[in-house]
């Protein structure tokens, strides 16, 4: 299953090497977190442990809020951006599944 995972999406950085490259406070990366606008894995030790793609989306939580965006409304983005990703993971399994059906190719998974 890990391998499923695109390098993008793996656990690894921690929170004060997020802090370098995102230019946050440690305060304020917690507080999204805090506000359910990231979701960091934590280690055995209790540590949190984030992904290259948490840095791009604290990015873009950080420049919302500078524009005078509240968190509320950047939850709600992200619940309706993640839900159109589903969907769209969803037709895509479905049209897959229905050429397999048209050509007689089996899914071995």
């Amino acid at each position: 299953m890990d391998q499923d995972i695109s390098y993008k999406d793996k656990k690894v950085i921690s929170i004060g090497v997020m802090r370098e490259l995102t230019g946050l406070s440690e305060r304020q990366i917690r507080y999204y977190e805090e506000r359910k606008l990231i979701f960091p894995e934590r280690s055995s030790g209790g540590n949190r442990k984030y992904s290259f793609s948490d840095v791009e989306l604290l990015m873009e939580i950080a420049n919302k809020i500078e524009d005078g965006v509240q968190t509320f409304e950047i939850r709600q983005e992200i619940v309706k951006e993640k839900k159109k990703e589903e969907q769209q993971a969803v037709r895509k399994r479905m049209l897959q599944g229905q050429l397999n059906a048209q050509f007689g190719i089996r899914s071995y998974k």
